[in-house]
């Protein structure tokens, strides 16, 4: 599994914001210069994380974007399901895969399974306030 540039890109976006909650909306350029993201490139993903119930904006005077829900209601498994697909470490276990001819014999799956299962909770349990700069730090 490989988390791409897209998927730690909106983290550093998502607590860019968590960051500045309760402090209005937030100018996309403001982000992308605390973060050192191109505008352009931050453009590309920004609608996906309104589109996904992330965040919300208003354009214009006084515009941006903020996060929907309070930092801690948000986890970095939710969120990266969302802007990579979900955390399947081979494709037998990929959301919508045809069944495997040799799933009744495969030796291996049971442990794929596991990996799986061990991601999604490791990233299920870490929230948008863990990540800010004054929580603790994840161990």
């Amino acid at each position: 599994m490989m988390i791409s540039t897209k998927g730690r890109y909106s983290l550093r976006v998502l607590i860019d914001l968590a960051e500045h909650f309760g402090d209005g909306f937030i100018p996309m350029k403001e982000i992308a210069e605390r973060q050192g993201i191109s505008l352009k490139y931050l453009e590309r993903f920004i609608p996906l994380l309104s589109k996904s119930g992330f965040i919300e904006g208003v354009q214009g005077k006084g515009g941006g974007y903020r996060l929907k829900r309070a930092p801690e209601d948000y986890t970095v498994g939710e969120i990266l399901r969302v802007v990579e697909g979900n955390f399947a470490p081979v494709s037998c276990l990929e959301c919508g895969a045809k069944p495997c001819e040799r799933a009744n014999e495969c030796r291996t799956i049971s442990m794929w399974k596991n990996l799986q299962k061990t991601v999604n909770e490791y990233f299920d349990g870490i929230t948008l306030k863990d990540l800010m700069r004054d929580s603790d730090r994840i161990s």
